[in-house]
């Protein structure tokens, strides 16, 4: 069984054996990049008639004949098959069925390497800035969610073990602020992304007299690449498009891990709506936080894009291999998954849970997070606070001794312990003014809180 002729040159004498063409072919993917295939080729075909390369009026027919095809697609009229090989090909061949022998000028003065370079960094371009977008949305939910939490006071942690307490509103806009950064890291890579290195040819350049810098301005790039051999190999910027979105994906499963243990019911600090959650299959009465255990676990699959892009690159000599083909399921999987994950999360943030305030207000009230705030309490009466610090170390083993919390210690128990303790203990350890009182730049204080989030409302404005 053999395959038609091959496509590209009359230098083989047979085809393909059918399974290594099926193995060679990228159209069941990269079919994702025909729009932007089509619009860089207008550009290219616009550039060839300006330049005298070809006449005017076939450089027209070219972009008429490319505009059709555009059509065709969107009505599901074109359906190149596996023996198109590529979007590429596909589209050349469906031109010159179109307009004939002037079909085949398109491609005078470009290669394939360029040419999927500039397809790809149109798509990836466009999809920065729609991640963007979500980002935005997802910080604006975030806020959403804080601005009547801020006097809501929930556990603050470290190495999962309670440590102060906090202003809910204030753990929220941590998220806002790691999102912040994922905004900033898309903003500069879209710069490195948006470069045109259209016209590079194979690896050399072209012969033809062709003007870079003109299909680049009409495809609204802000360069061209000033080296072929780097324009039709680099992969940088699905690198770092692949390094953004993994820590987009950490971000994102932080909180998500965070969710599951609020849901559980050791801590039982949110409720989840019947929107964002299933059940099981078994066990009646589950209710399942779905959403962010496939956040979590979707996260290591764009870790696993990115490190697979770097073994990709790691050993390619200049210029163009055929294993760069292998970028964009990678970069395709990376886009759609960090998109997903974003949708699905903002959702779950927005109407997927309630905060059991009731559970949070036990929580803050029961235990020794107020500790530090004794001996905050000391210092501001004069005591070192290193000593302070190991005083209140004794403080605690006597309540654990006796089965209390501190404030249920007696003003004379305290008074035992140092005489400078006081009445006003029990106000300076209560956990709202614990919060109040930590109102440094950045902290937890309620008109901290308040400030940040006006400040961030207005950043992402």
């Amino acid at each position: 069984m053999t395959t038609s002729p091959q496509p590209w040159s009359q230098r083989f004498e047979s085809a393909l054996h059918p399974a290594i063409a099926r193995f060679n072919a990228s159209i069941g993917f990269d079919i994702r990049l025909i729009e932007y295939d089509l619009t860089g080729s207008q550009a290219h075909a616009r550039m060839l008639g300006k330049t005298g390369i070809i006449p005017a009026a076939e450089a027209e027919q070219l972009v008429a004949g490319l505009e059709q095809i555009r059509q065709e697609y969107r009505r599901g009229e074109f359906q190149p098959g596996i023996d198109a090989e590529d979007v590429h090909f596909a589209v050349e061949r469906r031109l010159t069925e179109l307009i004939g022998d002037v079909g085949k000028k398109l491609h005078t003065g470009r290669s394939r390497n360029d040419q999927v370079g500039t397809d790809t960094r149109l798509y990836l371009r466009e999809q920065v800035r729609l991640i963007q977008d979500q980002l935005r949305q997802w910080q604006r939910t975030l806020l959403d969610l804080a601005e009547p939490h801020i006097e809501t006071l929930i556990p603050g942690y470290t190495h999962l073990q309670r440590a102060q307490p906090l202003s809910l509103a204030h753990h929220l806009l941590a998220y806002v602020e790691m999102a912040q950064r994922d905004w900033q890291r898309l903003d500069q890579l879209y710069e490195r992304v948006n470069v045109s290195p259209l016209g590079s040819g194979a690896l050399a350049g072209t012969t033809f007299p062709i003007d870079r810098h003109y299909s680049a301005e009409l495809l609204n790039f802000g360069g061209v690449y000033r080296n072929s051999l780097d324009g039709v190999s680099d992969r940088d910027f699905a690198i770092e498009f692949l390094c953004a979105a993994s820590l987009i994906m950490v971000h994102l499963s932080r909180l998500a891990e965070e969710v599951i243990l609020w849901a559980s019911e050791e801590f039982a600090f949110v409720k989840l709506t019947d929107s964002c959650a299933t059940g099981s299959s078994i066990m009646p009465q589950k209710k399942n936080p779905d959403v962010p255990e496939l956040v979590r676990g979707k996260t290591g699959r764009v870790f696993g894009h990115l490190q697979g892009m770097l073994v990709l690159m790691k050993g390619l000599p200049l210029a163009y291999n055929k294993d760069l083909q292998e970028d964009k399921e990678a970069l395709f999987d990376g886009v759609d998954t960090v998109s997903a994950c974003l949708e699905a999360m903002t959702i779950l943030m927005a109407e997927g849970l309630t905060f059991r305030g009731d559970r949070l207000a036990v929580a803050v009230e029961s235990d020794f997070a107020n500790a530090t705030d004794v001996a905050d309490y000391l210092a501001g009466k004069g005591i070192p606070f290193r000593e302070a610090y190991n005083l209140v170390g004794q403080v605690v083993k006597t309540c654990l001794a006796q089965g209390k919390i501190l404030k249920e210690l007696s003003l004379e128990e305290w008074q035992a312990l140092h005489p400078k303790f006081d009445a006003d203990i029990y106000a300076a350890i209560a956990p709202r003014q614990v919060v109040a009182a930590r109102n440094s730049f950045g902290g937890t204080g309620f008109e901290q809180v308040r400030q940040a989030i006006a400040v961030a409302r207005q950043a992402i404005s």
